[in-house]
């Protein structure tokens, strides 16, 4: 369940984050937006270390789907563009692939 919380606010961390540098760049906003944009992507960064895999790399690959899915959620939610039916298919695809990464019994 740690995982799901830390991906989940990983996710919302590092798109406010990223959202303030746009803000400032594209939408011209005061320069004060990036102060509390790398206050988010730290956070962004954190979060992702608390996330139960025995590597960084398959953990990092494996919150690809969930950021793309928070994505088409900010897409919705914040900045008022419904997502069609192909945003929706694309991002449950990249969960399902996700959800392989990390959940799939490995080997030796």
């Amino acid at each position: 369940m740690v995982t799901v919380f830390a991906y989940v606010g990983a996710a919302i961390a590092e798109i406010a984050g990223c959202f303030a540098f746009w803000a400032w760049l594209r939408l011209d906003r005061s320069a004060w937006w990036l102060a509390p944009g790398m206050i988010a992507l730290a956070l962004f960064a954190y979060l992702l270390t608390l996330v139960e895999s025995s590597a960084a790399g398959r953990s990092y690959a494996a919150y690809g789907g969930v950021y793309i899915v928070a994505s088409i959620a900010w897409l919705w939610l914040i900045e008022g563009h419904r997502p069609d039916r192909l945003d929706i298919s694309g991002a449950a695809i990249c969960l399902l692939g996700a959800s392989i990464i990390l959940f799939a019994p490995r080997g030796a």
